[in-house]
């Protein structure tokens, strides 16, 4: 075999090989790409003094944690859409309290109860939640972030007219929520833990 020969068996080998390899990340990228989300799923969340739009429907994307806690994932639902923005954020928590359909973690601990919301004219939100989001959360940096971010990311990424928000806990300023992240101060949302 002369040595033109074995440079087009090997021109050809390297050919066939760079096909079939980008015909496996075509096949991989399409499997994943059409990945089937699930649909929004539809309940009515129940919030004292809000009275729903008649037929006027709007899916919300409320963040989650990840099976790792490492991220924030967003599952939808579809609520009849209130006439004000307070009421929206109202429906916003509750379903984050009622926690995730899918197989995502929950952020909020059970026995939270949402004791207010309201919007300042500044686009600053405000959220009270009961004693028990601080007594009954399982504590550690991340899942203080997840819980904190949770809310936020879900409030501003849906609410047109809050741009940050702070919480509140029993009507009062803590300084903590498990010991890590500084409450003091609003939250503007963070989308780098969305995933």
């Amino acid at each position: 075999m002369g040595i033109d020969n074995v440079q087009k068996i090997n021109c050809l080998f390297l050919m066939n090989a760079f096909v079939f390899v980008v015909l496996c990340f075509i096949i991989l990228f399409c499997v994943t790409a059409c990945e089937e989300q699930p649909p929004p799923y539809e309940t009515e969340v129940k919030v004292a003094g809000v009275q729903p739009a008649r037929g006027d429907k709007v899916v919300i994307h409320l963040y989650f944690a990840d099976r790792e806690n490492a991220y924030l994932t967003a599952e939808d639902k579809r609520v009849s859409r209130p006439a004000e923005a307070t009421a929206m954020g109202a429906i916003i928590v509750e379903a984050l309290i009622d926690g995730p359909r899918n197989a995502f973690m929950r952020t909020i601990p059970q026995g939270t109860a949402l004791k207010a919301f309201y919007i300042l004219e500044n686009g600053t939100a405000y959220v009270d939640l009961s004693k028990e989001i601080k007594e009954n959360h399982p504590g550690g940096a991340q899942s203080e972030l997840m819980t904190i971010y949770s809310l936020v990311n879900s409030i501003v990424l849906n609410i047109a007219d809050v741009d940050a928000v702070k919480i509140l806990i029993d009507g009062h300023e803590e300084t903590t929520l498990a010991g890590h992240v500084d409450l003091r101060f609003p939250f503007k949302a963070n989308i780098l833990l969305i995933r």
